[in-house]
């Protein structure tokens, strides 16, 4: 099961993670979140991040201070 976030307005968020290699040829990986579980949706946060939302609604994954 995907890891979801309902915001204030009621609208559920899945996250998702996606890699990728940079230019320079590092790895990233880029989190995000989306209204349907799609590919490369994950089941848990990942370590040392927190989910904050945006004034507009919209899910936000911050790192924890």
């Amino acid at each position: 099961m995907a890891y979801q976030f309902k915001n204030s307005k009621g609208t559920t968020y899945f996250l998702h993670a996606k890699r990728r290699t940079t230019s320079t040829g590092k790895q990233q990986v880029l989190y995000f979140f989306a209204k349907t579980v799609k590919e490369g949706a994950i089941d848990a946060l990942p370590k040392g991040y927190v989910v904050s939302e945006a004034t507009s609604g919209l899910p936000l994954l911050k790192r924890a201070a």
